[in-house]
């Protein structure tokens, strides 16, 4: 009696060291983000340090395709970029959308006027959208426009 309750242990132990791998997996997978998500918050990281740096033309990186054949970005557009030094990034909102695949960010953006000597705060409007194929996130509402007034 006492050698098969010594045979049953071993096996109980086996059984519940396997339950509980499969359950750890379980939870793992779960807790997981989806490739949006975990790309989502990286993209705009990015994004907001290559403005604060004022890399415009890095930052033009960040266009969607679509967004740039519809709407291109001229010299002139990105000269008058090149005026301003970003002082001041502040996020002022954001949102998911369309079951995680848009997010919408409103951003105030301190611009200081490096040939007049003025700063200026203008409201930047950002629309990013998850692209499956390329699997990454595309701005699809352009630079920020220092010739915005309020």
């Amino acid at each position: 009696m006492k050698r098969s309750s010594l045979m049953r242990r071993p096996r109980v132990r086996a059984t519940l060291a396997t339950l509980a791998a499969f359950c750890l997996l379980t939870l793992q997978a779960a807790c997981t983000p989806n490739p949006a998500e975990k790309e989502l918050s990286e993209t705009l990281k990015q994004y907001e340090t290559i403005i604060r740096w004022s890399q415009w033309d890095a930052a033009a990186d960040f266009l969607a395709p679509e967004y740039l054949m519809e709407n291109p970005i001229s010299r002139l557009d990105m000269d008058r970029l090149r005026l301003f030094k970003v002082t001041s990034y502040t996020l002022r909102s954001t949102g998911i959308f369309d079951e995680g695949l848009t997010t919408r960010q409103v951003v105030e953006i301190r611009l200081f006027n490096k040939r007049q000597g003025i700063e200026r705060t203008i409201v930047d409007q950002q629309e990013w959208h998850w692209s499956e194929t390329a699997e990454r996130w595309y701005l699809h509402s352009g630079l920020p426009d220092p010739t915005q007034r309020y």
